[in-house]
């Protein structure tokens, strides 16, 4: 089975290279543009996988990480946040919030794909 993976962010160009990327390396993917975009396609699929940016209209990141947590059909689903905030605090709230991983921009699509293969085979092996 397909694993999949939502791309949530408010700059196009982050999201198609993601998706690019993640296309590439045998994921389904989709997108969303806001908090509450993402948070509408959370209703009409669970992905395996969230990459979440923080700085987003409407809804931000954490709000949106925190209704993820919140809903327990959705608790299986992996998240890491993205974010150009770099400083420890905003890492602690995200990964308090119930993040699995957050990375800081600039980043490497590389480790990126990296880091969702490594989380999708930890979920492998669990199950």
């Amino acid at each position: 089975m397909t694993k999949s993976v939502l791309i949530v962010d408010d700059e196009s160009y982050i999201v198609k290279s993601l998706s690019f990327v993640m296309k590439n390396a045998g994921f389904e993917t989709y997108s969303a543009g806001d908090g509450e975009e993402a948070l509408q396609k959370l209703d009409e699929m669970v992905p395996d996988l969230v990459i979440l940016d923080v700085m987003m209209p409407k809804l931000d990141g954490f709000e949106v990480c925190k209704a993820i947590r919140a809903n327990p059909a959705w608790s299986s689903t992996k998240i890491i946040m993205l974010t150009a905030k770099g400083r420890d605090s905003e890492r602690e709230k995200g990964l308090a919030l119930g993040a699995d991983d957050y990375l800081t921009k600039p980043f490497s699509t590389r480790d990126i794909l990296k880091r969702v293969q490594e989380m999708m085979n930890e979920e492998r092996k669990a199950s």
